[in-house]
């Protein structure tokens, strides 16, 4: 035989055949539950969506880091669990300084126990600076800024325990930790403190 000639157009589509028998009532009930999850298609390849939600977690941290650079270095900010404390670097005598916290939405700082009068003293030394006001006034039994008692803590100087000077009722807070009196119209730099929570206000601090 000779070789085989090109291969020819495609004919015309025949004729639709006949209707075939129905099918059980066990594969109706499988092509109706199948065939939704067939018409979906293959199921999704999460990796990329995973990697979008990583970079997310990623970007959050970085903004968490960033909000702690701006209230701890370029804001100057030292916090615990309930207050905010900031460092004012303008000198005011005793009266102005509260005022100017107020302002603010705060107080002259009180330190009301160990842990925060530590905080508040390194605050200061860290600054480079020797002193403070504080939100301490002695006119009736050491009161502070919120008009409440000293309770329980106060961390006078021992000159200050030997022979406290009672010609001055206002507050300095020394980078040693240590308190001492000074003339209220003496101008110096401050400390405000800001509540996080309001309802938080009225409670006792424990550190």
């Amino acid at each position: 035989p000779g070789e085989s000639g090109l291969k020819g157009e495609l004919g015309h589509t025949g004729k639709i055949g006949p209707t075939g028998d129905r099918g059980t009532t066990k594969q109706i009930f499988i092509r109706a539950v199948l065939t939704p999850f067939d018409l979906l298609g293959t199921m999704c390849d999460c990796g990329r969506y995973r990697k979008v939600v990583g970079q997310l977690d990623i970007n959050v941290g970085k903004l968490g880091n960033a909000v702690k650079f701006v209230k701890n270095v370029v804001l100057g900010l030292r916090e615990t669990e309930e207050r905010y404390y900031l460092l004012v670097k303008e000198p005011k005598r005793f009266r102005e300084a509260s005022m100017n916290c107020k302002l603010r939405g705060g107080n002259l700082a009180m330190p009301k126990s160990t842990n925060i009068n530590r905080l508040m003293a390194d605050y200061v030394s860290q600054a480079g600076l020797t002193r403070v006001y504080i939100g301490v006034q002695t006119q009736t039994k050491g009161m502070v800024s919120d008009s409440t008692p000293l309770q329980g803590f106060a961390s006078w100087s021992q000159e200050e325990e030997l022979q406290p000077n009672t010609n001055s009722s206002c507050v300095e807070l020394l980078s040693t930790g240590t308190w001492a009196h000074v003339e209220c119209e003496a101008t110096m730099f401050f400390i405000c403190e800001f509540p996080k929570s309001r309802r938080r206000r009225g409670g006792r601090e424990g550190n």
